[in-house]
């Protein structure tokens, strides 16, 4: 009967030992995953903050790129932001 019962022990412990582990690789998919949506977000808000350049202004670049002028002013923040970051990283 001991016996038994370890196995029923050994059985949970590697279930949940399978269960960490299954959690833990989706953690890092998605770890992964948020850093490529933040390049890839960051990449996206120069190309919008370039787009505002050329057509003059937020107005135009909205009508122009087919996208809300709350979003073409997110991205000229976020594009902002990481000019501002890249240059304090050039300072040091």
């Amino acid at each position: 009967m001991t016996v038994q019962n370890s196995d029923k022990t050994l059985s949970r412990k590697q279930r949940l030992q399978e269960k960490q582990r299954r959690q833990l690789a989706v953690v890092d998919t998605v770890d992964k995953a948020e850093v490529k949506v933040r390049k890839a977000e960051a990449e996206l808000a120069v190309a919008v903050a370039e787009a505002v350049q050329v057509f003059g202004d937020e107005r135009a670049a909205s009508e122009g790129l087919d996208m809300p002028v709350e979003a073409v002013r997110r991205f000229v923040g976020i594009a902002a932001h990481e000019s501002a970051a890249a240059a304090d990283g050039a300072d040091d």
